[in-house]
C-alpha cells in the first residue's frame, strides 16, 4: 500500500519506486510542521529535513545548512535529475536558501515554511521561478 500510495502521488508505475526506505521515511515525516532550526517531528526546517532523510535513508551526513549542502553538490541538468538528488531554490532573492530532495517525475519532497513536509512539483509556477540547481552529493 505504501508504494501504491506514492506511485499514485508521483504519477509513476509502482515498479519505478524501488527505494522503500525513502518512501517509508517520507510517509513518517509527511505533514510535520516547519520550524526554523528544527530537527525533529516536533518541527523541522528544510535543511534539517534533508539531513534526517539522508542520514536515515542513505546513511550520509550532510552539512547542517542549505548553503553548506549546496557547496557539496555536483550540478546535474534538470532533465537528468534522479531520485535522491538534492534541489536548491533561491527564495526571497537569497541564493540556495531552500533545499529539497528529488523523487520522480519532477516531484520533490521538502519542508516548506507554510505547509511543513510536503511533496511539490517542479513545474509549479512558484518553484519553477525560484529553482536554482539540482545535483548529486560529491561525497556519494
Amino acid at each position: 500500500p505504501l508504494i501504491e500510495k506514492y506511485a499514485e502521488k508521483l504519477n509513476v508505475q509502482q515498479s519505478k519506486l524501488t527505494n522503500v526506505a525513502l518512501y517509508k521515511f517520507i510517509d513518517e515525516w509527511y505533514g510535520v510542521e516547519y520550524k526554523y532550526g528544527g530537527l525533529s517531528k516536533e518541527g523541522v526546517d528544510c535543511s534539517g529535513f534533508c539531513n534526517m532523510l539522508y542520514l536515515n535513508v542513505y546513511n550520509k551526513q550532510l552539512p547542517r545548512s542549505t548553503k553548506g549542502i549546496s557547496k557539496q553538490v555536483n550540478k546535474v541538468p534538470k532533465e537528468k535529475l534522479q531520485e535522491g538528488n538534492l534541489l536548491f531554490f533561491n527564495i526571497s532573492g537569497k541564493s540556495n536558501s531552500h533545499v529539497g530532495v528529488y523523487l520522480q517525475n519532477n516531484y520533490f519532497v521538502h519542508a516548506s515554511t507554510s505547509k511543513g513536509v510536503i511533496i511539490s512539483h517542479l513545474d509549479n509556477p512558484y518553484y519553477k521561478k525560484v529553482f536554482n540547481k539540482g545535483g548529486t552529493l560529491w561525497i556519494f
